[in-house]
């Protein structure tokens, strides 16, 4: 009878490999990695979903152009590249000149017209004696007229009756003629008197007027001699100098720009999608490509009254042709809080990237009139 193999098979399913164990450090590291999903989830939830970022910023100023008001030959440049100035500080002379004899010119002009002013006033006072004059000769025609009408009116009747010879009364009519003709001349002479008087008032607002003419002209030249030294309107920096001594500058040729580096701000294109929320007095991080270790602190001070396309040279029309919807960017202007050492290091044109966090609720704009009327 042949051996059995029930031991052997029974031996061999009761020597089988036992199952492999999961690593003890298994546990750990899944309930780290849950633990810090749940922390990312809870910080997306509570902070991340109300933080609004962009690339699309960059710092900018209000920089001035500095361009001359007079043409003339440069003749001296008080400042080099990028030199810091203040307000009032001179630029640029330019030389004067003939603006320095215009202004002569002008001046010497005025001085004629106030001659010809006091002589027209002058005029006036012997015009007044003279016409006091006339008005006294005028009296004494009057009172020689009626004298020698009286004669007549007395000795006419004594003509007539033979009292009186006709020679005398020939002579008295005739002395009665000449006093009413001397008395014509009189009046007449009194009249043009006064007369001249308003033509000399004309003479002296023409003379007044001629005098104002020729010191707005004087004023003018005066301008121009103080336009050819050019002065910085505000504090900052000297920057895209063009300017050498010797050049000719017209009226608004473009010089220099100066840049007021101590009042420089952000502006952020964010898209329209983003700004739901944001409002002024938000508070935002800065992260300038320059300053790669430092992290600035802003504050939203407005909002661009259209998106960027709307100010463009060319603005879209949709209405014609076939329309593509584009995510359109709404400049934001924020506001740069840094101390001095941190702010000389910023210029305009620096790339940067913002995050504003849209929790708080800011301090939006007060409503329009049309919005009070529409809510």
């Amino acid at each position: 009878m042949p051996p059995s193999n029930t031991g052997a098979s029974g031996d061999a399913s009761n020597g089988a490999a036992p199952r492999r164990k999961a690593p003890r450090f298994l546990l750990p590291v899944v309930l780290v990695l849950v633990a810090i999903g749940v922390a990312a989830l809870g910080y997306w939830w509570l902070v991340g979903r109300f933080i609004q970022s962009t690339d699309d910023a960059y710092l900018q100023a209000d920089s001035v152009t500095v361009a001359p008001k007079v043409s003339g030959y440069v003749t001296d440049v008080y400042v080099g590249d990028n030199a810091t100035v203040k307000a009032g500080d001179p630029l640029v002379r330019l030389d004067g000149r003939q603006y320095q004899a215009a202004l002569d010119q002008s001046t010497a002009t005025v001085d004629a017209r106030r001659a010809d002013l006091q002589q027209a006033q002058a005029g006036i006072a012997q015009q007044q004696a003279a016409i006091e004059q006339a008005r006294a000769q005028l009296q004494v025609a009057q009172v020689n007229a009626k004298h020698t009408e009286d004669e007549v009116r007395r000795y006419g009747p004594l003509a007539k009756t033979g009292a009186e010879s006709g020679d005398q009364l020939s002579v008295l009519i005739s002395n009665r003629d000449q006093a009413r003709a001397t008395l014509a001349a009189d009046k007449a002479a009194l009249d043009q008197a006064q007369a001249r008087m308003a033509d000399l008032h004309a003479q002296i607002a023409q003379a007044q007027a001629q005098l104002e003419a020729a010191q707005a002209s004087a004023k003018q030249a005066q301008l121009d001699l103080q336009d050819t030294l050019i002065r910085s309107s505000l504090d900052g920096r000297v920057g895209d100098r063009t300017v050498r001594v010797g050049q000719y500058a017209q009226p608004g040729t473009r010089l220099m720009t100066v840049v007021p580096v101590q009042r420089i701000y952000l502006t952020a294109n964010f898209k329209e999608t983003q700004i739901g929320r944001m409002r002024a007095g938000q508070s935002a991080t800065v992260h300038v490509d320059a300053l790669p270790d430092a992290d600035l602190h802003g504050v939203v001070d407005s909002f661009a009254p259209g998106t960027g396309s709307q100010f463009a040279l060319l603005p879209p029309e949709n209405a014609t042709g076939n329309f593509t919807k584009i995510v359109q960017r709404v400049p934001v202007r924020i506001r740069i809080d840094a101390d001095e050492q941190t702010r000389a290091r910023l210029v305009p044109g620096l790339s940067v990237t913002v995050e504003v966090d849209t929790r708080s609720h800011g301090h939006a704009a007060p409503p329009t009139s049309a919005d009070s009327q529409h809510g």
